[in-house]
């Protein structure tokens, strides 16, 4: 049996966030919402390092309490709004090489999938490294809302010569649109979730995109998925918390609030 790849777990936490202020650090249950993405990955027992990038040392520090590396700071250059993910990871990789430190592969465990586990993690890692000539494996889940049935605008939408034509002009088994068929009878699509992606460095050196040409699914189950983004979707895992629907990867480490030092 051929040995595992060297893999880093790189988990981005930039500063800004506009639609849940300060949320990679906000705390979610007894933690900081990060301390799971870390904690999760540790245990994993898939990743040589988990390092943190981030453009804050405030929060690199409690990434530090609980487990990440933090060897370098985010150029705010690199931490804005439209930052693309391929800008801060080619940066990481190269601080990393730059360091004596290279690895095969990476993943991406984004801090807003708190309730990916470290099960999560090692199943997606065994689908990638079995899949032979792909360039990276993405977490995706059956989507609710099924592009067969949505709509685009043609003209203007105050002008009463309007119309709206199908997105995608498909049939069903029975011949009926899409538009118009039952969601049971519409051919599977996924939408990618931001909790999870592995892809190997050679992707990045050669394509410059993190995700190459041949990417494996990774399906979902569950809460593994579910991206907290928004102040509803705070809410949300909360009220799973508080129900008991779904658990956070349990953390070994004291919650950072309870070291008097922020």
């Amino acid at each position: 049996m051929s040995a595992a790849p060297r893999t880093v777990a790189l988990v981005p936490a930039r500063a800004g966030s506009k639609r849940v202020s300060g949320k990679n650090v906000r705390p979610l249950g007894a933690h900081p919402l990060l301390a799971y993405t870390v904690a999760a990955a540790r245990a994993s027992g898939v990743f040589a390092d988990v390092v943190l990038s981030t453009d804050a040392e405030e929060t690199a520090a409690i990434a530090r309490h609980y487990g990440a590396r933090t060897p370098f700071l985010r150029p705010p250059a690199l931490a804005g709004d439209l930052s693309p993910d391929i800008d801060w990871v080619e940066h990481a990789l190269a601080a990393l090489a730059a360091a004596g430190e290279r690895f095969e592969a990476f993943a991406l465990l984004r801090p807003t999938s708190p309730f990916r586990t470290a099960d999560t993690i090692r199943r997606a890692f065994a689908r990638f490294v079995a899949a032979s000539g792909a360039d990276s494996l993405r977490a995706v889940e059956r989507c609710k809302q099924h592009p067969g049935k949505m709509w685009r605008l043609e003209g203007d939408a105050a002008d009463p010569g309007a119309r709206i034509v199908p997105l995608l002009a498909g049939r069903s088994s029975r011949g009926a649109p899409w538009h118009s068929t039952p969601y049971q009878d519409l051919p599977p699509v996924f939408v990618q979730n931001a909790s999870l992606e592995l892809a190997w460095c050679r992707v990045v050196e050669k394509t410059r995109t993190i995700a190459g040409e041949a990417i494996v699914p990774f399906f979902t189950e569950g809460h593994e998925g579910l991206d907290v983004n928004e102040p509803h979707d705070w809410w949300y895992a909360e009220h799973l918390l508080a129900t008991g629907e779904a658990a956070l990867p349990p953390v070994d480490v004291a919650p950072w609030n309870q070291r008097g030092s922020r």
